[in-house]
């Protein structure tokens, strides 16, 4: 089992590990490596090629109608065209999307990715808000598929592709026949899953603990049965946010800005009430660890700073110790 440490790919971060520091770092806080997420810039050349291991796609939240080409969805999600072009950086339809794909592909290619991650999901800011859906998780997993096939069918890429369930319509590791579904519809042979404990945790407003999300685990896992066989790897974080939940969908804030850029920001602070990738500090996490033993599992924790990065680090570490 490799343990890895999530980190953006962008210089304000970067710039908090000078020199070797960030492979010392790793070292220190138990971690082998990195899963990194691209942060728009060129790729830095002075991480050693030893950090090097996942590689998390990128991904648009609310991406279903844009790739069917509907328009009068997207008007109403974006108030014009043009606003929906300069968001998706090209004109409604599957090829702006596979292109932006292909470009991060080659990306994690370059990189030396021994995996990357996909997410399998769409949600739009009003549905984060309401929780009314307005796609099945049939449909969500069934265009994932799809896409991946499109992406991947025809070419010997050098990494593995490991699917990341979340709350929204999708992928949710819930229902053992989506899971199934999902996985046989992807033609790809080097596959796999991403589970991500605290996604799944999002998927039952009722958990009041982190020891009812442990145990909630469990018994997804017992469900899925011969099924995790595919998960190959986890993102290990912990989210007791139910209260939160109930307390804050259902309906639209009326204060919510019209102009589509505010009404991300927004929305995106709304979200991280939600999924709050928080260290687990109590022991029963551990066994689920054991139970799975991924091949890899990243440390995907929320900080502000190197400090705070390293201090959420060891928390976890000592919380898997136990």
């Amino acid at each position: 089992m490799r343990r890895l440490m999530s980190l953006p790919l962008v210089r304000s971060v970067l710039a908090e590990y000078p020199g070797g520091e960030l492979e010392r770092s790793c070292r220190a806080h138990g971690c082998d490596g990195l899963e990194v997420v691209w942060g728009g810039e060129d790729l830095p050349t002075d991480i050693p090629p030893a950090l090097h291991v996942g590689y998390h796609l990128t991904f648009w939240p609310d991406w279903l109608d844009f790739w069917r080409g509907d328009a009068a969805a997207l008007v109403r999600k974006f108030g014009s065209k043009a606003a929906c072009a300069a968001f998706y950086g090209g004109p409604p339809g599957r090829d702006t999307l596979l292109s932006a794909y292909r470009a991060d592909l080659a990306r994690a290619a370059a990189w030396g990715a021994k995996y990357v991650v996909f997410h399998v999901s769409d949600v739009s800011i009003e549905e984060g808000y309401t929780y009314r859906w307005e796609h099945s998780h049939e449909e969500v997993a069934d265009t994932a598929a799809e896409c991946v096939n499109l992406l991947l069918d025809g070419r010997d890429w050098p990494f593995a592709l490991l699917v990341e369930n979340q709350w929204w319509p999708g992928f949710t590791f819930t229902d053992p026949s989506l899971t199934r579904r999902l996985m046989d519809g992807i033609h790809y042979e080097n596959k796999g899953i991403m589970l991500d404990t605290g996604h799944l945790m999002n998927a039952d407003p009722g958990i009041g603990s982190q020891a009812e999300g442990a145990a909630f685990i469990h018994r997804m896992l017992d469900e899925h049965g011969a099924l995790c066989r595919y998960i190959r790897g986890m993102h290990l974080h912990q989210s007791v946010s139910g209260a939160y939940v109930k307390a804050h969908t259902g309906a639209l804030p009326p204060d919510l800005p019209e102009e589509y850029l505010a009404r991300f920001g927004v929305s995106y602070g709304h979200i991280l009430q939600i999924d709050r990738h928080q260290p687990w500090s109590c022991p029963e996490i551990a066994s689920v660890v054991r139970r799975i033993s991924p091949e890899f599992l990243v440390h995907e924790l929320s900080a502000e700073s190197r400090a705070e990065r390293e201090a959420r680090l060891d928390i976890q570490n000592r919380c898997l110790e136990r």
